[in-house]
């Protein structure tokens, strides 16, 4: 995982550990949807640049957050914004 369960929950601000499961779910989601969206494994960066790893924290709060609401289409269309620098054809 690119974000740990500790960073997700930082950004999150939650500090308990009963969504602790919840949020490990929410962060495989998000990297999914990196890796479709930018069209190549998260595991070929040999450093992680900071705007990925923000797109992904983005993914993570939303899901999180709005989980019974969360519009998936502008949630890809922002991150697809984010992470076009790095998407490949």
């Amino acid at each position: 995982m690119l974000v740990t369960l500790e960073e997700a929950k930082l950004y999150l601000k939650v500090d308990g550990d009963e969504d602790n499961t919840l949020i490990t779910d929410f962060i495989n989601a998000a990297e999914e949807l990196c890796q479709d969206i930018l069209r190549f494994p998260l595991s070929e960066f040999t450093e992680v640049p900071e705007t990925v790893k923000q797109a992904l924290l983005y993914a993570i709060g939303n899901l999180y957050e709005l989980r019974e609401a969360v519009d998936m289409k502008a949630l890809i269309e922002f991150m697809t914004r984010l992470l076009f620098a790095y998407r490949r054809e």
